[in-house]
């Protein structure tokens, strides 16, 4: 049997589908940018250097011996025709019998989104594909939108009225490391939600209630939410995506749970309410 070569495996997916596929016993090799990743992954995992812009002999020699793959889109990778294109075209060159991408969810009606591209691309090369399509991170609090939690008490999102059942990636790891190791899963496309759908003003309760402080949420308007990531800085295509995110839960598409994770790992959705215990360091 071959192993499952994780792109990005340092990250908040990719390590907790390296984490469950070596819980699962499955060979993995961990691609990662420099060497110094390697001391991040764990054993027994084999590691290589691995680029999205590497040339096409550099891939086929990073996927020798992989027989599947976890392939994921890094939020700086806008350009996904000249750098997962060619991911996929050498996996298939290799053999390659899955490949299973983090997608997003909504991308069938999201055009301008690069993981359409992506999907588009795999279906049109006839890949062996399993789309995951998951909602809004959990992580996404601890990370991306913390800070202002963080200094001032307030989640910062336009996300209006809207609901969302949030899923905590760890899951999503588990789902990948999943549908990689059990046959029956080349072909599918699955949406995946937390089991309990939640408005942002419920967040902030439930962060109150875990941290111990109050935290608020203030609806700011999309404009003020833009002119704030322009005010940091940030590159153009990190805001044009983040523009077309929330404009996606504004329209409740992510506000809708499932039982998915449930369904394909026989484990229960992680709650938020749990997510905010085990990570209450993020907001200190």
């Amino acid at each position: 049997m071959g192993a499952v070569f994780v792109t990005g495996a340092t990250g908040t997916v990719g390590s907790a589908v390296v984490e469950h596929l070596l819980r699962l016993g499955q060979p993995v090799i961990a691609g990662i940018r420099n060497p110094a990743d390697a001391a991040r992954i764990s054993h027994p995992a084999v590691t290589r250097e691995f680029s999205f812009d590497a040339d096409p002999a550099q891939l086929d020699a990073v996927l020798e011996g992989a027989d599947r793959l976890f392939l994921m889109r890094p939020p700086a990778i806008a350009d996904v025709q000249r750098t997962l294109f060619p991911v996929i075209d050498a996996a298939n060159r290799s053999g390659i019998r899955q490949i299973a991408f983090l997608s997003l969810q909504g991308v069938q009606v999201n055009h301008k989104t690069p993981h359409h591209a992506v999907e588009q691309y795999l279906r049109e090369s006839r890949s062996p594909y399993t789309f995951l399509r998951p909602n809004f991170f959990m992580q996404n609090l601890a990370t991306t939108y913390a800070g202002p939690i963080r200094e001032r008490g307030e989640i910062f999102v336009p996300a209006g009225r809207s609901r969302t059942a949030f899923i905590d990636a760890r899951d999503v790891g588990r789902v990948a490391a999943t549908t990689l190791s059990d046959p029956g899963h080349i072909g599918k496309k699955y949406t995946l939600s937390g089991e309990q759908s939640r408005s942002y003003r419920d967040v902030a309760a439930i962060m109150s209630d875990v941290l111990g402080r109050p935290i608020r949420y203030t609806r700011p308007s999309e404009d003020q939410y833009l002119a704030q990531l322009r005010s940091d800085n940030l590159p153009a295509d990190y805001i044009a995506v983040q523009k077309m995110i929330h404009r996606v839960v504004r329209l409740n598409i992510s506000a809708f749970p499932n039982r998915m994770i449930r369904a394909l790992t026989g484990h229960p959705a992680t709650t938020l309410r749990q997510y905010v215990t085990d990570n209450t360091q993020a907001w200190d």
